[in-house]
């Protein structure tokens, strides 16, 4: 059984500002004469308009199991310890976004927010093996009953300079709905109790929304 989404228009709100400043700056470039910058400009606003791309995503309901809350490529599986979100061992799942991507974040399982913790950090390339302890980062915790605790991690990259999550302790929240962004650029770990089991691997590509990463332990 699958969840339909409510229609809406398909752009992150974030990027409506972005979109409309370098749109009308193509249009004054256009009107003046200056026909290569604007044509720079259309193709810059084009792409722009691409990143903040929103469409509607179908979120399988499955029991027990925890939705991708990025778009795409695996480049983590493995059991860990990360004592800033979790003071036993967890599998880890991190997904690396390129700027094609489509950058809006989801939550993989319904639940309650327990925590949000946003820290400064830096700026390396997101797929490195020291993004995750030095870049900035925002952690999201969920309890997902059972005394049960699945953490997402949005963590800046390379070309990444923001953060949003619009989760605040207390919310309740439900698999697939949208709760923030990184732009440009990015990754997502998440942490879910060590009795999870993993159906994805190292490469495989995922879709925000729908794609099944693990079943919960």
């Amino acid at each position: 059984m699958r969840i339909m989404k409510r229609e809406r228009i398909p752009i992150a709100r974030e990027g409506v500002p972005f979109i409309g400043y370098l749109a009308f700056l193509a249009l004054v470039a256009a009107v003046l004469g200056y026909q290569f910058t604007s044509l720079l400009l259309v193709a810059i606003t084009t792409f722009v308009l691409l990143f903040f791309r929103d469409p509607e995503r179908l979120t399988p309901a499955v029991e027990r199991g925890v939705i991708a809350p990025a778009d795409g490529k695996v480049i983590r599986v493995e059991k860990t310890v990360d004592e800033r979100f979790a003071e036993d061992q967890v599998l880890k799942i991190s997904i690396f976004m390129n700027v094609f991507n489509v950058h809006v974040n989801r939550v993989p399982f319904s639940g309650t927010v327990s925590g949000v913790t946003h820290m400064a950090g830096s700026f390396l390339a997101a797929d490195s093996d020291k993004a995750h302890l030095l870049n900035e980062y925002c952690a999201v915790a969920l309890d997902v009953g059972n005394n049960r605790r699945i953490t997402v991690v949005q963590v800046a990259g390379l070309i990444a300079r923001r953060i949003v999550c619009r989760l605040e302790p207390g919310d309740r929240v439900s698999a697939g709905e949208r709760f923030g962004l990184i732009r440009f650029g990015s990754r997502v770990d998440l942490y879910l109790p060590k009795e999870s089991h993993p159906v994805v691997t190292v490469g495989d590509k995922v879709t925000a929304g729908e794609s099944l990463l693990a079943y919960i332990g």
